[in-house]
């Protein structure tokens, strides 16, 4: 396993504590993630933390300020929002 230059995907002046994580992948996931890695020129170890990175930062949603701003009697609207969606809009387009 060749060694991970973690500093590239830390912030400058951060003082983040590091850890190491050694992970055993399957074969149907280590040859996607080291294609992945040829092309767009990282190790698969610095691809790899890159992913875990985007999966475990915050999602810029322009929508959160709205999150709980307003009332429904409906109690399950954010589970099943799409489906209520398309019925509202099925019974317009009648």
């Amino acid at each position: 396993m060749s060694e991970l230059n973690s500093s590239a995907f830390v912030l400058k002046g951060d003082k983040t504590m590091m850890h190491t994580l050694m992970l055993e992948v399957p074969e149907n996931l280590y040859e996607p993630l080291s294609r992945s890695a040829q092309q767009t020129g990282l190790t698969i170890e610095e691809l790899a933390l890159k992913w875990l990175m985007s999966a475990v930062s915050p999602i810029n949603d322009p929508l959160e300020n709205f999150i709980g701003a307003f009332s429904s009697n409906v109690p399950d609207w954010s589970d099943q929002h799409d489906k209520y969606l398309s019925q509202n809009l099925m019974n317009d387009g009648k």
